[in-house]
């Protein structure tokens, strides 16, 4: 493995400069990276500090400062060391200017100021956390989504990601032998998602998670054909209730949560929160099956 040291710099969380760095780094094989994290660096004695560790470990450096003085520090010194150096939204803001025709304001942190956009997400978040797991069916009318689906189809994390973009999430469990509650089934306004799984990969997850419970243990809930029924059954719901489907299989988080936002917007005249953009899913990310 080559080991590599990389120091992500930023004037506010780093939520941007480290999702770009994982999105980069997954692209290569053999390589094995050492993070070195510098969040809210704004003053002068900050930037000298992160020089000092620049030095210490020479590598490659990506940030999100917006500070004219703070960025100059940084590029001199990384000329000086002979280490790369970019800011990675530069391009994106370039194009953007030019576009508009505006001036770029240089504001830290920006992104998160206290508005209404984030006080929607603070309240998704809340919500979707009181309905996780078939909790407080009583207002499912005031969700953006409900997912639905067997146990391990990523109910919750998905749910939760869902409610990191804005829209409020509540998920039900669907167990062989308990009907489903008639709230979902005749809740109008929300968007009702199913997820499936493949059988043989869902009883690979459950019975890992069985191990760290409580050590080897054969039940239904881990074999294969009962899932293979629990499966059947969950796709015979969503289509008599003509939910979409999204099979998480091969999907990341993410990747789910952009197949159910794409068929949100797709399903909405105009989408309740803007912020929330989904990415394209390819053909096979949602199916529904004929009734």
């Amino acid at each position: 493995m080559r080991k590599v040291h990389i120091h992500l710099i930023s004037d506010s969380s780093g939520e941007t400069v480290s999702a770009v760095a994982r999105a980069c780094l997954v692209q290569f094989e053999g390589v094995t990276a050492v993070h070195h994290d510098w969040w809210l660096v704004r003053t002068q004695g900050q930037v000298e500090r992160v020089i000092q560790g620049i030095t210490e470990n020479p590598g490659i450096v990506l940030y999100t400062v917006v500070d004219h003085f703070a960025r100059d520090s940084l590029e001199e010194a990384c000329h000086h060391l002979g280490v790369p150096c970019m800011s990675i939204l530069d391009p994106f803001l370039a194009v953007m200017a030019n576009y508009l025709q505006m001036e770029i304001k240089a504001r830290p942190g920006r992104q998160y100021q206290l508005d209404a956009e984030y006080f929607a997400r603070i309240e998704a978040m809340q919500y979707t956390l009181s309905h996780d797991d078939g909790q407080s069916l009583y207002d499912l009318a005031n969700a953006d989504i409900v997912l639905v689906g067997v146990s391990r189809t990523s109910k919750t994390p998905t749910s939760m990601y869902l409610a990191n973009r804005g829209f409020k999430c509540a998920n039900y469990p669907l167990v062989v032998g308990i009907e489903i509650p008639q709230e979902i089934i005749t809740v109008k306004g929300p968007l009702v998602v199913g997820l499936t799984g493949d059988p043989k990969r869902l009883a690979e997850i459950r019975r890992t998670r069985l191990r760290m419970i409580q050590g080897e243990v054969e039940t239904d809930y881990v074999q294969l054909d009962k899932i293979e029924e629990e499966v059947r059954l969950a796709r015979r719901l969503y289509a008599r209730n003509g939910w979409p489907v999204v099979d998480v299989t091969r999907k990341s988080i993410e990747e789910a949560a952009a197949a159910i936002m794409q068929i949100y917007h797709q399903n909405q005249d105009k989408p309740r929160f803007p912020f929330a953009q989904p990415g394209e899913p390819d053909s096979s990310e949602t199916e529904s099956e004929p009734s």
